[in-house]
């Protein structure tokens, strides 16, 4: 499905990942955020640490950036020590990563586990941010289109086709995460044709067409432009240049070549 029969907003997405207390993110927030708001064309989202997404709601209130959080249970109460709930985050995020890769391989999260959450997020109204990718031995040994159709199939299972438009995949190959070692722009459009050709087999070409796909793995102002040239790439997930001011730069880039 090309990305260039239908119109879909970029989305860039800052993960914070575990940095920037309520302190810190509140101020560094409120330094981006005139500069962020001068973008509208591009939808921004922030996502913070939990313990300190108040403090940029605080902050981001009012204006048209979004928040989302880095993860969330799929459960709305209960006995879960240390977890954060849907309705937890209902006010304060529109959005919610799911199945990044450390939540997948530090913390031993499965496809079923990441599908309950997706059912969840939609359940209670939140944006899920689904991330798949393939680790290095993957890629080595030729099983990327495997694992991404595993992980596509498992993780994204029974969403509502009428509301696929406001899911969010994120294409992250492990090998280029934090490594400084990017997929090329090629790479990226070979994988993400994978997706969502898989996305059409599931939900239909309407529905598969209005899913945004981002890239995601060591993401920087120097190399969004050729990701974000790829008509079927909507924008990136940005773990480490989302803490620094280059964030703004990134954005900028994108809405430039985006044409929005």
């Amino acid at each position: 499905m090309s990305g260039s029969t239908v119109r879909r907003v970029p989305i860039i997405a800052g993960n914070w990942k575990m940095n920037l207390g309520p302190t810190e993110a509140r101020d560094f927030a409120a330094s981006i955020l005139a500069d962020l708001g001068s973008l509208p064309s591009v939808e921004r989202v922030l996502c913070p640490p939990a313990i300190s997404i108040p403090a940029v709601h605080a902050v981001t209130s009012g204006s048209d950036l979004r928040l989302g959080a880095q993860n969330m249970y799929f459960e709305e109460k209960g006995a879960y020590t240390g977890e954060i709930s849907p309705l937890m985050l209902q006010g304060l995020c529109e959005y919610v990563i799911l199945g990044h890769s450390e939540r997948r391989g530090y913390f031993g999260e499965t496809d079923e586990l990441v599908n309950r959450k997706a059912l969840s997020a939609f359940a209670h109204r939140l944006r899920p941010i689904v991330c798949v990718g393939e680790r290095l031995e993957d890629r080595d040994a030729n099983l990327t289109e495997r694992v991404i159709t595993t992980q596509v199939q498992g993780s994204l299972a029974g969403l509502p086709a009428e509301r696929l438009g406001e899911l969010v995949v994120a294409y992250e190959p492990i090998w280029a995460i934090g490594t400084g070692r990017a997929a090329t722009a090629q790479d990226a459009a070979d994988v993400v044709a994978i997706i969502r050709a898989l996305l059409v087999e599931m939900y239909g070409a309407v529905a598969a067409g209005q899913v945004r796909v981002q890239y995601g793995g060591s993401v920087t102002a120097a190399n969004i432009a050729e990701f974000a040239a790829n008509p079927d790439i909507d924008g990136a997930l940005v773990g480490g240049a989302s803490l620094k001011p280059e964030f703004v730069e990134i954005v900028r880039k994108t809405a430039a070549v985006k044409g929005a």
